[in-house]
């Protein structure tokens, strides 16, 4: 069951991701007509160049967890590269626990009430040509926050699952243990029964 909340997370969170990195692609497009406007043309704007700011913040708000779960963070990895599987998944559970999920879930408690203001107000730029959006760019913080919170929870899931094997199914789908050799040849299981 745990398994499946992860994936249902990575899922989630690859879908928001591959969309946000199509901001990529209109961040170059209209930073270079920002440019092309201004030095061939002499013209400016305010809401274009307020664009891609908000087209920034978002593709690196709305990325970031699907970058986490592709590895893609910068990692000091002196020993992480090396070490075995479980040792990965010991850094990964004990990061994930101690230092992702309380930074989250601070910045999520603290952002929150942002945005809302935000919202209750229906701020915008202090450009009287802005964009009249920012209520909308402030909620991209908690979002944030939930999402990273989310890409965490399912770390520690996958961490788990590989220091914590599943038990094996016997008869009747009950978990047995490792089988001992009794004096007399048989298998048993320990603590008795055979």
């Amino acid at each position: 069951m745990l398994a499946t909340i992860a994936d249902r997370i990575d899922r989630l969170n690859t879908a928001v991701g591959r969309a946000a990195a199509w901001l990529a692609l209109a961040i170059v497009l209209l930073q270079f007509a920002l440019v092309v406007a201004r030095y061939v043309f002499a013209l400016g704007s305010i809401w274009l160049a307020e664009t891609v700011i908000y087209a920034n913040a978002a593709l690196f708000l709305l990325a970031a967890a699907w970058t986490l779960r592709a590895g893609g963070h910068v990692r000091v990895d002196i020993f992480y590269a090396h070490a075995s599987a479980r040792a990965q998944a010991v850094v990964d559970l004990v990061g994930s626990l101690l230092l992702l999920l309380p930074f989250a879930l601070l910045l999520l408690w603290l952002a929150a009430p942002y945005a809302a203001r935000s919202w209750a107000i229906l701020e915008r730029s202090q450009e009287s040509s802005g964009l009249p959006l920012v209520f909308l760019l402030k909620t991209l913080i908690p979002l944030f926050a939930l999402m990273m919170a989310l890409q965490g929870v399912a770390q520690a899931i996958r961490a788990l699952a590989l220091l914590i094997p599943p038990p094996l199914a016997g008869e009747g789908g009950r978990p047995t243990g490792p089988r001992e050799a009794r004096p007399d040849g048989k298998l048993s299981r320990p603590g008795g029964g055979a």
